[in-house]
């Protein structure tokens, strides 16, 4: 065979392999785009998007990350329905888990007529008995129903702070929702009067621990005004409301918006009430607003549908009678309008005017002077002013006068009732005019004198009032917080001791003394319980010291009991010998350890989980909770103490 045969057959078979191998090659190649694209579509399909294909020869290669083992393992189920399970080789992961978050931990207690309920969550490892025990004590014998669930994490920081807050909150009111969280307690009640919510709101706010946020929604029945009274007046210093009443506070609005429009500025307080007289008050007294305006100075005054303008007797006639011609006309038909342009005071020839003045001392002295009508009327003031100020405080110098205006006596008693709504100050009853000018701790008193001498006054309703509210006076905002309190006390005891008979339970002389000014201390005082403990020394039987320092505490509390202190704010303890202050070796030592201690109640603290916060005071006790008993306890927290 020649050569060239050789190499013709041999290219020939070259030629063919090569072919063979090129379409092997493209062969597998489309094979394995075919399997990728047949596994992508049946992911997608199960919407499995997460996971990534690639085919290597007979093999298939699944990347990814699983959102679990579960939907990994469908995955691959899926998949096996397009190839061999023996061909798959899997490469998932399974996606990190975030670490557990401790749930929200929170309490709402609802507390009605029927009883109190528990809803929410609690830690496992929270003393559930201890709550459920306390809330026992505050039901009173009501049912308790436990719907709290639990979760094995910790304590949060704050969480038995926030409590004993709130349940001091639920002792406070017969009926509320207390919302407990560890960083917040959120309080929903009424409160039976506008007194009560000011002064619980007051101590709530001070007792609340600093790590909570306090979220305070106490309501307060609207009062019945009688009479509904709005009073505008404008005067030297400028324009202002005496008094202003609304049924609700689109009314409040419109009345605020018309003194505002004529001069007056910053904050108004106009009273939220019941009794408007009629559903067009706003319009109406908006009205009358207006016409001081327009006249620049004098007062206008609506005593339900009686209304009365009045001038400042300076002012032109034509003026005076345009603007009230102009508001007689415009008013609602149901209200009645009297307008007064008074005379100068001081027009040639006019003869003194007749006059009577009541005054009050900061010290609560009350003298009364001037001319009363009649003899009758005398016996009669003088009966009232002993009844409301006291026999021992009054000083009665007055005179009788039977050529006296009509409406004297009315414009008098109604003078002295007045008084009553200032700490100190005067009230003049003059013919064309009534002055009451003093200082009260009572925010309210303008308002209510303006009701009062609207009511009393009828038509003559021509008066003034000049009162300022001072906080010093103010028996709620004056109230000393627990520390204050007890600082106070402890002043009352540093030069001598509460002291007994000797080895008797009766409180001396002296130590009634002193039981006397820490009772008159705990009436300025806001409401907290405090433990009164006993103490002895160490000579004589131990059981017979434990017995005499309860009954010496007992002793103390009973006395302050008497002195008008209430009840359940005081928790008597006896410690007997068990917490001495100095040795019992020396009589010295046993004459410090003989003594009373008075102290703040607070919680006990959480030993297993300290939180690391100050412990705040404890809740009051409800009706028929046992006082606190103890026989050798830590001593409490805020100690004063007095010598023995």
């Amino acid at each position: 065979m020649r050569l060239s045969s050789v190499f013709l057959v041999v290219g020939v078979f070259a030629v063919a392999a090569g072919g063979a191998v090129f379409t092997a090659s493209q062969g597998a190649n489309y094979i394995e785009r075919r399997t990728e694209v047949d596994i992508r579509d049946i992911l997608d399909e199960q919407d499995y998007r997460w996971a990534e294909v690639e085919a290597s020869g007979l093999q298939v290669i699944i990347t990814g990350e699983a959102p679990d083992e579960a939907v990994r393992f469908a995955a691959l189920s899926s998949i096996g329905t397009v190839v061999d399970a023996a061909r798959i080789i899997d490469r998932m992961e399974i996606t990190r888990s975030a670490p557990p978050v401790a749930p929200r931990f929170s309490i709402e207690v609802l507390r009605t007529d029927q009883g109190i309920s528990l809803i929410g969550l609690v830690p496992a490892s929270f003393d559930r008995d201890d709550l459920l025990d306390r809330i026992s004590d505050v039901a009173d014998g009501k049912t308790v129903s436990d719907l709290l669930e639990t979760a094995e994490y910790p304590i949060p920081d704050g969480w038995e702070n926030a409590l004993d807050f709130g349940l001091d909150a639920l002792e406070t009111f017969d009926r509320s929702k207390i919302s407990v969280a560890a960083d917040r307690v959120a309080v929903f009640a009424a409160a039976e009067t506008a007194d009560d919510k000011t002064r619980i709101e007051t101590r709530l706010s001070r007792n609340a621990p600093d790590t909570i946020a306090l979220d305070l929604q106490i309501s307060a029945p609207r009062p019945v005004l009688a009479p509904f009274t709005l009073r505008f007046l404008i005067d030297d210093d400028g324009p202002r409301f005496d008094a202003c009443a609304a049924d609700s506070s689109e009314t409040r609005s419109q009345i605020i918006t018309a003194a505002t429009d004529a001069g007056i500025e910053g904050d108004v307080d106009c009273t939220l009430g019941l009794g408007m007289p009629s559903p067009r008050w706003a319009e109406a007294t908006a009205m009358g607003i207006n016409a001081v305006a327009e006249l620049g100075a004098g007062s206008i005054t609506y005593a339900d549908t009686d209304v009365t303008l009045i001038a400042q007797p300076d002012t032109p006639q034509a003026v005076f009678d345009r603007v009230a011609g102009a508001l007689d006309r415009s008013l609602p038909p149901a209200f009645s309008l009297h307008a007064i342009l008074p005379e100068p005071l001081d027009r040639p020839g006019a003869e003194a005017a007749p006059e009577f003045v009541a005054t009050r001392s900061p010290e609560g002295l009350v003298q009364l002077r001037g001319r009363v009508a009649s003899e009758l009327l005398r016996d009669a003031t003088e009966s009232y002013a002993i009844s409301r100020f006291g026999r021992q405080n009054l000083y009665v110098g007055v005179l009788i006068d039977e050529d006296l205006p009509d409406g004297w006596s009315e414009r008098v008693l109604a003078g002295l009732q007045a008084l009553t709504e200032v700490n100190n100050g005067a009230v003049v009853v003059q013919q064309e005019l009534v002055e009451v000018r003093g200082n009260t701790g009572n925010p309210d008193a303008r308002a209510r004198i303006s009701r009062l001498l609207s009511e009393k006054l009828g038509e003559a309703e021509n008066y003034t009032i000049d009162v300022t509210y001072q906080e010093a006076l103010d028996p709620i905002a004056s109230l000393l917080d627990p520390e204050e309190c007890l600082a106070a006390i402890q002043d009352v005891q540093s030069e001598t001791k509460i002291t007994f008979e000797p080895s008797l339970a009766d409180v001396d002389e002296l130590g009634m003394g002193k039981i006397d000014q820490i009772a008159e201390i705990l009436q300025g005082c806001h409401d907290f319980r405090i433990e009164i403990g006993g103490h002895t020394d160490s000579q004589g039987r131990e059981i017979m010291n434990q017995q005499l320092s309860k009954e010496r505490a007992e002793a103390v509390r009973s006395a302050l009991v008497e002195r008008r202190t209430p009840p359940d704010r005081l928790v008597a303890v006896g410690y007997g010998e068990a917490q001495p202050i100095a040795t019992n070796e020396t009589e010295e030592g046993r004459e410090l350890n003989r003594r009373i201690v008075f102290s703040l109640i607070v919680p006990e603290p959480v030993v297993e989980e300290p939180t690391g916060l100050e412990m705040i005071e404890a809740p009051m006790p409800g009706p028929g909770a046992a006082p606190q008993q103890n026989n050798a306890p830590a001593a409490p927290e805020n100690e004063t103490e007095t010598n023995e």
